[in-house]
């Protein structure tokens, strides 16, 4: 099955087709909605669901990434995983896509997770309880998706995928030194001060296609201004916060990484899946692929997204297995 991005131009992720088109060839029923979150701030929210007659797999909610959003990209990748029999859900973090927020400003991850658990409980509460129910993320989501798992709610995922997660920001993409052991008096002085300069822009060192950066940076509502100080010190604040806590991790897990990734630190990848307690865990790093593994060229795409596909089916089916005792294969 061929990702979507392969029907994209630098323009829009749909080419040539209106959004409502793209829906009806892929065969998928789109719907959005927004709800305000505790700090008075609109969110918005989507999901795809596939029109077949064929019985859901599970539900799968995605996390994006910083600057990222739900409806370019990702919009994407949140599709393909429709099409293959799950009911997908996302949600733009606050100051990011169509959510309300100071522009890519993330002083807190903490409200970002509640607005996460908040959303993707109330679309998975709409399926039976049986049903499986991943996590794919990318990037900051990656760290994200771990929170989630950590609050330990009482209906607990059954796997995540994990996109080039940032468990670690990449030393070639850090402030330089002194600035990152400074960042802390900058940001309690002026938080939102895009005073925060990073080794290349984050399109820039990502996206090795050419077409698919220029994609990437058409979207209207992404941002590739410097990060503000506050936000870059809790990016580096929550990185410390999940190396702390990898021997807690226990649900299934695909870890998937770019080996040339200069962004987020393949090594933290590496370690997180050497320490983490899940009985279920598999990595793969990709020689010479970037970031943003979307933005490879054709081939690496189908290669790093059907094992995808493949990871999110197979555990699905062992999962429901599991809970009706019959094999649903």
């Amino acid at each position: 099955m061929v990702h979507p991005v392969s029907e994209a131009d630098e323009r829009s992720p749909f080419g040539r087709l209106t959004a409502e088109e793209f829906y009806e060839r892929h065969g998928l029923s789109h719907e959005s909605s927004s709800f305000v979150n505790p700090r008075g701030l609109r969110i918005f929210t989507q999901w795809w669901i596939p029109l077949s007659s064929s019985p859901l797999l599970g539900t799968v909610c995605v996390v994006h990434g910083f600057t990222g959003e739900s409806s370019w990209l990702v919009q994407l990748t949140a599709v393909h995983i429709a099409k293959s029999g799950f009911a997908v859900c996302a949600l733009d973090h606050q100051g990011h896509g169509f959510s309300d927020g100071l522009v890519g400003h993330i002083p807190d991850i903490n409200p970002v997770i509640d607005d996460c658990v908040s959303f993707f409980d109330s679309f998975r509460s709409r399926f039976p309880p049986t049903l499986p129910s991943f996590l794919y993320a990318e990037s900051l989501g990656g760290a994200i998706a771990l929170l989630i798992h950590l609050r330990r709610a009482s209906r607990p995922f059954d796997g995540a995928v994990l996109n080039g997660a940032m468990c670690g920001i990449s030393a070639k993409f850090k402030p330089p030194w002194p600035l990152e052991h400074l960042l802390w008096l900058v940001a309690a002085a002026i938080p939102t001060w895009r005073v925060v300069p990073t080794r290349g822009s984050i399109p820039d060192v990502s996206f090795k296609v050419e077409w698919k950066r220029k994609l990437a940076l058409a979207s209207p509502r992404r941002t590739v201004a410097r990060p503000r100080a506050a936000t870059a010190q809790e990016l580096l604040r929550v990185c410390r916060e999940v190396q702390g806590r990898f021997e807690e991790v226990t649900l299934p897990l695909l870890i998937v990484h770019g080996g040339d990734d200069v962004v987020c630190d393949v090594a933290c990848a590496e370690e997180l899946y050497r320490r983490a307690a899940s009985e279920d865990k598999t990595l793969r790093v990709h020689r010479g692929m970037w970031h943003q593994l979307i933005g490879e060229e054709e081939e690496n795409v189908e290669l790093v997204f059907g094992e995808i596909i493949d990871w999110l089916q197979s555990r699905a089916k062992r999962t429901a297995t599991r809970s009706d005792g019959n094999s649903v294969v």
